[in-house]
C-alpha cells in the first residue's frame, strides 16, 4: 500500500516537474530497494512491509534533522533549507503524528502495562510504545518523557 503510494507520488511529481519531490522520492525508493534486497535472505521475497517502510521514513527524517543542525552550525543555510524541504516530502507518507498530550497518555499506559517502576524498565516501556505507535510517535522526543515519568 505505502509502496504503491510512493511510486504514484513519484510519477505525479515527475509530471508536475517538482524537482525536490522527485529527488526525495527517488532517495526513498532507493533506500527501500536496499532494504528489500537485505530482507530476501530472511524469507521476505516480496520486500519489507509497511511497518518497516514507516521506520525507514522516520529514520530518514531523523537523519535530515541532524543534517539541518550540522548545516546551520556550519553556516550553510541553503543546504539546511534543502533538508527541511525533503522532510516535508517524506512526512506526507507518515500517519498523523501524536500530540504531546497523546504521547504522554500513551507513555503512562505503556508504563502501567509493563509494570515499570524505575528507569531500569525504560527499555521495556519503549519497546511497548514502538510496538503500539510505530509511525505516529517521535521516539526521540518520547524517550526523555519516559525517563522523567519513571524517575519521578
Amino acid at each position: 500500500m505505502l509502496r504503491r503510494q510512493l511510486n504514484d507520488a513519484l510519477k505525479t511529481a515527475m509530471l508536475g516537474k517538482d524537482a525536490r519531490s522527485v529527488s526525495t522520492l527517488r532517495l526513498i525508493l532507493a533506500a527501500l530497494k536496499d532494504r528489500d534486497i537485505a530482507a530476501r535472505p530472511k524469507g521476505q521475497a516480496d520486500g519489507i512491509g509497511d511497518e518497516d517502510i514507516l521506520q525507514l521514513l522516520q529514520s530518514m527524517i531523523k537523519q535530515r534533522r541532524e543534517s539541518i543542525t550540522m548545516y546551520e552550525q556550519g553556516g550553510r543555510p541553503e543546504l539546511a533549507k534543502q533538508e527541511a524541504e525533503e522532510i516535508v516530502v517524506i512526512e506526507r507518507f507518515l500517519p498523523a503524528q501524536m500530540t504531546e498530550a497523546e504521547v504522554e497518555t500513551a507513555i503512562r499506559a505503556a508504563i502501567d502495562q509493563t509494570d515499570a517502576t524505575s528507569v531500569k524498565d525504560m527499555g521495556r516501556v519503549m519497546a511497548k510504545l514502538k510496538e503500539a505507535h510505530a509511525g505516529r510517535m517521535d521516539f526521540a522526543k518520547a524517550g526523555p518523557v519516559v525517563k522523567a515519568l519513571l524517575g519521578a
